[in-house]
């Protein structure tokens, strides 16, 4: 570890005692620290897709307010904060967890200032010329559904709250004649939003609404093609007399991408706008709203607001609906209460203080997304830009397909199917909105974006309904994924050519399989017959000269062999390279390991990548946990009769790669897949082949993990996994008992954890080779 990090670390430390020392939540939530993986920092990861990239601010469970400081618009900084940056330039109303490509929201920032009216945020570099402020890290503090911190450059304590549709903030002001709260409307995370619109309702009410299209950058700095449309309905404890609008001359034809927000010359442009007071109504393409009082010592102004992906009227009702009046301790209680009932789901015995704290993190960030979009009154805004009433469930939104395939949306199989149901449900209608025949790969605000590869979401509906979660259009879902696996597919050739023909040819056939499946459950013959054929694609790609996949142009010639071989990064493969990839062959691990050369060879091999893998797991060319492509790869000993090796390694993972701190998530937070991959192993299962109810038992983190489960989908009101002997050192199974009987399989059926019921597991430091090996 570099001095730099053994720094940030201890000084994390510290912080984190005095937070925990100050909390007064209780329950799960009381563990949750959203500081784990606050950091985009690629000079720590080593790597330029960075650290977690996850924020520390306030939100409930996947609710579509997150109330988070801003720190920093530019570069790859998807969640709008760094711990490592030492200065916040507002605090804003929504946000995205874990994301790379440059990130998306952090619209209405919010920021209390004194003094001179600024209207450009300034730089990191320079806080002095914008009204961006230092603040004093060790005032810090971020838990379950609360965020404070002190503004020295304002000597202001900003403190907030949130509510799934709104969210409430409180500063603390010193005496001082010239106070503010100022509202920079055209904040937008990677970007700008295009064209804004503010109006004072009356003495303590604003309302409007800002436009965010891929012209203003955004989501893949517009290449992800987000167009949204953010309104908001706020209102100001204290009257708003002494008000106006600041209004950036931005010429028809400038460029508002990244790359133009951030220049010199765009900037300068933002800080010489025109200031105007007392404007009551005002449209323009780069807008703040600001609202001047006098306080006294430590008085507190606060202001809240409805947010709404829909109408004004929308987020109104939102507001009037979550916070009715202006006691800011009890709508933070409030999240505290959804947080405690949401985190119940899952509940541990046994476990060191960070395990616990690190546990119920990771299941704290697997319920930021998929995000409820719909307003309460059921309204949501289409994929065809008209409103529509979501019935029978509920409009989400951020579906990051390719990451959260593998662990994100199997965890909400058990603890929320509902969930789960909602998220088919709103890719399902969102292509008939569209008037598209697929089903998108990364969806975000109504936008098929297109980004990564792969046809994830067709193994989230094979794998729903493989698990009895049913309450979706099935057959168009299955009409929608048949056209997902023909438009984007492996085709007459029977393989993706190049650059990435590795990456493509895998994930697509696994994707057929996935449709096989669910035409084998409709009695579809013929399909299933088609699908599984095709989702032998892989062998297509093994060249046997060098025993592993490689890459193929469009005349079916392998593509050179590099000099580093298999540890080639980006040689036919993405964000990975084919050492890493060449594992994803989830739907036939017999048939993956014949063509290896058998399961002995490809034992010693798996072997090989997790013992050159370095201690810190972060970014590196063997087991990188930091990235997906390899999430499933340590439990296929389980798959390979070797299901000690599974244990010893999730266990080495769970300890090395997880841990309570800023750095504590070695790659991207992936909108929830990094950290329900913890969740999961640490609870002792995980699938390998989503669409295949089979899920691999493994070395469980605690002494025994209960789930919770849902009595519209389930049988059974709990399922709990027990691991007797448990320790540090005892990682090995040696028996088990599946309700009282010997069980002897490393395996378990989803319809036995539905069923409710107890798996025993009996722990030793030394591996049982017999046992679960049939």
């Amino acid at each position: 570890m570099h001095v730099k990090n053994t720094a940030l670390f201890l000084v994390f430390a510290c912080f984190s005692m005095s937070l925990y020392g100050q909390n007064k939540t209780h329950g799960p939530a009381s563990f949750v620290n959203p500081f784990i993986g606050a950091s985009t920092s690629t000079a720590d990861a080593g790597v330029y897709h960075g650290l977690g990239k996850t924020f520390p601010g306030a939100a409930t469970p996947y609710g579509m307010v997150q109330l988070s400081p801003n720190t920093i618009t530019g570069g790859d900084n998807g969640s709008g904060y760094s711990y490592e940056h030492t200065s916040i330039e507002g605090f804003a109303f929504t946000q995205m967890s874990g994301v790379g490509w440059y990130g998306d929201l952090g619209n209405f920032l919010v920021m209390p200032t004194t003094g001179d009216l600024k209207t450009s945020a300034g730089s990191l570099k320079n806080t002095g010329e914008g009204y961006r402020s230092d603040y004093d890290k060790q005032s810090e503090k971020a838990s379950a559904g609360y965020y404070s911190a002190f503004l020295t450059k304002y000597k202001v304590k900003a403190e907030m709250t949130a509510q799934p549709h709104s969210g409430m903030l409180r500063f603390t002001f010193p005496e001082d004649k010239q106070s503010r709260i100022q509202i920079d409307l055209a904040r937008r995370v990677g970007g700008t939003s295009t064209l804004q619109y503010v109006k004072v309702v009356d003495d303590h009410t604003i309302e409007g609404w800002m436009k965010c299209t891929p012209d203003g950058g955004g989501w893949g700095n517009g290449d992800g093609h987000a167009d949204y449309t953010v309104y908001f309905y706020a209102q100001f404890s204290k009257p708003i007399k002494n008000f106006g609008v600041w209004s950036a001359d931005i010429p028809d034809g400038q460029g508002r991408k990244l790359e133009d927000v951030t220049s010199e010359k765009y900037q300068k442009m933002v800080a010489h706008a025109a200031i105007l007071k007392g404007v009551k109504e005002k449209q323009g393409k780069h807008l703040g709203f600001y609202t001047e009082f006098p306080t006294t010592n430590k008085e507190q102004v606060l202001l809240k607001s409805g947010i709404s992906f829909v109408s004004v009227a929308g987020a109104k009702t939102n507001l009037l609906a979550e916070i009715k009046g202006w006691d800011f301790d009890a709508v933070h209680q409030r999240a505290v209460d959804l947080w405690n009932n949401a985190l119940s789901k899952a509940s541990i015995e046994g476990g060191t203080a960070e395990q616990k704290t690190v546990f119920y993190t990771a299941l704290y960030h697997t319920m930021i997304d998929p995000r409820i979009v719909n307003d309460v009154d059921g309204n949501y805004m289409g994929g065809d830009g008209k409103v529509h009433r979501a019935n029978g469930f509920k409009k989400r939104t951020i579906f990051s397909g390719w990451d959260v395939f593998r662990s994100q949306m199997p965890l909400q199989t058990i603890i929320n199917p509902s969930l789960v149901n909602d998220m088919i449900n709103s890719l399902v209608t969102l292509a008939g909105e569209k008037k598209r025949d697929y089903l998108e790969r990364w969806e975000i605000l109504n936008s098929y974006s297109g980004c990564m590869i792969g046809n994830p979401a067709v193994s989230v509906i094979a794998d729903a309904y493989a698990k009895g979660i049913r309450n979706f259009n099935v057959p168009e879902a299955y009409k929608l994924s048949v056209n997902s696996v023909e438009k984007f597919g492996n085709g007459e050739k029977g393989y993706t050519t190049e650059p990435l023909s590795m990456s493509y040819t895998l994930e697509y056939a696994y994707a057929d399989w996935c449709v096989s499946q669910m035409a084998k459950r409709l009695n579809k013959p013929a399909d299933e017959q088609k699908y599984a054929l095709r989702g032998e694609a892989f062998k297509n790609i093994f060249d046997p000269e060098k025993r592993w996949f490689r890459p193929k142009d469009k005349d079916g010639n392998w593509l050179p062999w590099p000099d580093s071989a298999r540890l080639k990064q980006w040689y036919g493969t993405i964000e990975s390279n084919p050492y890493q990839q060449g594992w994803f062959v989830p739907q036939d691990v017999d048939g993956m390991a014949k063509l290896m050369g058998g399961r002995d060879k490809t034992i010693a091999d798996l072997n090989n990548l997790f013992e050159k893998t370095p201690d810190n797991m972060m970014w590196n060319d063997y087991y990188n946990h930091s990235n997906e492509p390899v999430h499933h790869v340590p439990f296929l000993y389980n798959r390979l009769g070797a299901p000690w090796l599974t244990q010893k390694w999730t266990r080495e993972i769970c300890r090395r790669a997880y841990k309570n701190s800023v750095e504590g998530l070695v790659g991207n937070e992936d909108v929830g897949q990094m950290s329900a991959w913890y969740v999961l192993a640490a609870s002792g299962i995980h699938p390998v082949c989503p669409g295949d109810p089979r899920q691999e038992i493994t070395s469980p983190v605690f002494n025994k993990v209960t789930f919770k489960l849902d009595p519209k989908y389930a049988k059974g009101k709990t399922f709990s996994i027990v691991a007797k002997n448990n320790s540090a050192q005892n990682i090995y199974i040696q028996s088990a008992k599946l309700n009282g009987k010997v069980y002897n399989h490393c395996y378990i059926d989803y319809k036995d954890i539905a069923a409710g019921g107890t798996l025993e597991l009996t722990m030793d430091d030394t591996p049982n080779k017999t046992w679960g090996i049939k």
